[in-house]
């Protein structure tokens, strides 16, 4: 039994070790808790955003296709010239395979979460910013999953055939005099960080809803976690 516990308490610690200790903090949750649940509270915001891109033509803005830049003015100048039919094979295959690259990349993004380690998760939790966990998780981990999801942003582009269409929107456009900025001639690197942007902004809007709503703390660990989180901002509060 004592060999038993010693292995269990050794793979806990090989397994969270570094910045995730297990020392208390505050007398009441261990940063491992902690961490733990900004982690769950991020999953569960990434969730919601993998079943919005798993729909893309429901009308949905933030996973729908569109132009960089003024992309309303754009469109309408693409329509005017009688484009109407290729916009719209080009917008509708662009959507679906921003859905496509966000299911195929759904492992990158739960391990970039599963991964991150939090050094500072008192501060984290406790604050009155919202996004805050949100907000870390982007500035760690854009720059790694930009590198992954971007050849999976190209081989879905590719396979779909938007790429073809796309180039055959910018000459059209391009060929028009005195309009200003041309279009770029590829917007794989421009889908790929509209994509993640709009993975962030599902999980920024889920950790509200969990910060400030009871009803979305689903499991235990979030009900502790952010119950504690109330408990202390209030205590700090009435300081």
């Amino acid at each position: 039994m004592k060999r038993l516990l010693f292995s269990i308490a050794l793979g806990v610690s090989v397994c969270f070790s570094g910045c995730d200790t297990l020392q208390s903090v505050a007398g009441s949750l261990s940063q491992l808790e902690m961490a733990n649940g900004l982690r769950a509270a991020l999953t569960q915001g990434l969730f919601s955003g993998f079943e919005a891109f798993a729909n893309p033509n429901q009308g949905n803005p933030l996973v729908r296709f569109a132009f960089p830049g003024d992309a309303a003015k754009i469109e309408k100048t693409l329509r005017d010239l009688g484009l109407s039919s290729l916009v719209n094979q080009m917008t509708s295959k662009f959507t679906n395979a921003m859905g496509q690259a966000v299911t195929e990349a759904k492992p990158v993004f739960v391990n970039a979460v599963r991964n991150m380690s939090i050094t500072d998760a008192a501060s984290i939790l406790l604050t009155n910013n919202r996004h805050a966990a949100t907000e870390f998780f982007k500035a760690q981990m854009s720059p790694e999953l930009m590198t992954k999801f971007r050849p999976i942003v190209d081989n879905t582009v590719r396979t779909s055939g938007a790429d073809r269409d796309y180039q055959s929107v910018a000459k059209a456009y391009n060929a028009i005099p005195f309009l200003g900025k041309k279009l770029e001639p590829s917007l794989n690197d421009f889908i790929a960080a509209r994509a993640i942007d709009g993975m962030f902004l599902y999980v920024g809007n889920e950790e509200e809803k969990i910060r400030t709503n009871l009803a979305f703390r689903k499991t235990d660990l979030l009900k502790r976690v952010f119950g504690y989180a109330d408990q202390q901002m209030r205590l700090r509060g009435g300081q």
